[in-house]
């Protein structure tokens, strides 16, 4: 298999027909983002109430704003492509 024919996650994705496919195969990808940068949020949220140690502390604040910032970061993307969260799970059906 081609390496541009495999997506982030190791689907296989099918080759781009139109602009209009390419632009929805992109909102479903920044869609599978946001969902993958928020359950790391909530991991290192998580991380961060369980440290004990100063040293485990400062990585876990370290981690808790690197991942809230990529979160951040992705849903000011979708709102700049015109992505709802209302819409996303339609988005991912097709």
């Amino acid at each position: 298999m081609k390496p541009e024919l495999q997506g982030a996650y190791g689907k296989k994705l099918m080759p781009v027909k139109s602009e209009k496919e390419a632009i929805l195969r992109d909102k479903q990808q920044l869609v599978l983002e946001i969902r993958k940068a928020h359950q790391e949020w909530v991991a290192a949220q998580a991380h961060f109430e369980f440290a004990v140690e100063k040293d485990q502390v400062d990585y876990a604040i370290y981690a808790l704003e690197a991942a809230e910032k990529r979160f951040e970061m992705l849903i000011k993307q979708a709102k700049k492509q015109g992505i709802s969260l209302i819409d996303t799970d339609k988005l991912m059906e097709v």
